[in-house]
């Protein structure tokens, strides 16, 4: 037997959920490819081209400070465009509003790299207290995203579990992973400004962000599936236990 009939006895073929699964995640690529690329050439490559081609006559800070036009425009477009109320959204309209307040002040190069930074440690600090005071900004955020939605349906079913206990929990080990998250990319984005050249730090610092918020977007979701999973099993050992009582109260009472 040749090895491509090995091969194909021994590999199952993908079932229908599977092939459902990958053509749905390859319809997804396919939509969203332009669209990161376009993302990716003005958050990462626009700043960098635009830093060296100013820096000779302009010098670092003002050359600097042209090199964040392009992503503060493409975020103020974005949230106009989609008008998403999410954790994301909030970092970027602190973000324009402290790069904007830069354009108007003053201040050396060292403090325009790091004004987002501190901006995503100061909202990382957020989400921990929310935690604090018993209010998880998870779950705001969560709900006013569901409202932007207009899913009515999961909003209500949502809101009807905020007094269960594992759901509260999840709530605040969410909050709290992502507040977590957001300082400790502060601090990483922050050691950075003082060990790099700002061309360095111009090309280092996209890939920091990506992977911190790409890493706490793939956690959520993970997390939020085992989540569901386990709030299932619970749920359901809960309703078998009601059954089981219920059969034997008659019995009892004979």
């Amino acid at each position: 037997m040749t090895t491509e009939g090995r091969r194909s006895v021994d590999t199952p073929p993908p079932t229908p959920g599977l092939q459902a699964r990958l053509g749905a995640a390859a319809g997804l690529v396919r939509r969203n490819a332009a669209n990161t690329g376009l993302e990716l050439l003005i958050n990462f490559a626009a700043p960098y081209a635009i830093f060296c081609y100013l820096k000779p006559t302009w010098g670092d800070v003002h050359a600097l400070m042209a090199s964040s036009a392009p992503p503060i425009a493409w975020s103020v477009i974005e949230f106009a465009r989609k008008r998403r109320v999410d954790a994301l959204s909030i970092l970027v309209l602190t973000g324009i509003a402290l790069s904007m307040l830069a354009y108007l002040g003053s201040g050396g190069v060292r403090f325009l790299q790091l004004r987002e930074r501190l901006v995503t440690g100061a909202i990382g600090l957020v989400f921990l207290g929310s935690v604090a005071v018993g209010r998880p900004l998870i779950y705001y955020l969560a709900r006013a995203t569901m409202l932007r939605r207009n899913q009515a349906a999961q909003v209500e079913e949502f809101e009807g579990m905020r007094d269960n206990p594992f759901f509260k929990r999840t709530m605040r080990v969410m909050t709290l992973v992502w507040g977590a998250g957001l300082i400790t990319e502060c601090a990483v984005a922050t050691t950075l400004v003082f060990t790099l050249t700002i061309k360095q730090f111009l090309l280092v610092s996209p890939i920091v962000g990506y992977s911190f918020g790409g890493g706490l977007g793939l956690w959520t979701f993970l997390y939020a599936r085992h989540a569901q999973r386990l709030g299932a099993t619970r749920r359901a050992a809960a309703q078998a236990a009601a059954a089981t009582e219920a059969q034997a109260a008659p019995s009892t009472a004979a």
